[in-house]
């Protein structure tokens, strides 16, 4: 079973329901040496969901002082699709490992 790391609009209830149509569980996890961004996000339906063009993007620093919090949720593989669908092309997913040790996918910023 995939997991998939949110630090911001997956994390709210009427997007999860609108992308996977349920309410994920999930445990808080850590991402270290990243910080938050932010991108407009230009897909109307994106932004309905969502009720912002303003989304957070993960940029890698390097720095182990940087962090970011966020949930690890579990996903189906047709959930992890329906991730992929929601997510914009500024946005990437890759595997990459936690704090805790843990592996899952996260969306950071497409740099091309």
């Amino acid at each position: 079973m995939p997991k998939l790391f949110s630090y911001g609009t997956l994390q709210m209830k009427k997007v999860q329901q609108d992308v996977f149509g349920r309410i994920l569980i999930g445990s808080n996890e850590v991402l270290e040496k990243f910080i938050l961004s932010q991108i407009k996000i230009t897909d109307p339906k994106v932004i309905a969901s969502s009720g912002t063009n303003i989304h957070p993007i993960l940029e890698y620093t390097g720095n182990i002082t940087d962090f970011v919090k966020g949930t690890l949720f579990d996903l189906t593989d047709e959930e992890l699709i329906h991730a992929d669908t929601y997510e914009v092309d500024d946005y990437k997913r890759v595997e990459i490992t936690f704090k805790s040790g843990e592996t899952g996918f996260v969306y950071l910023k497409n740099n091309g």
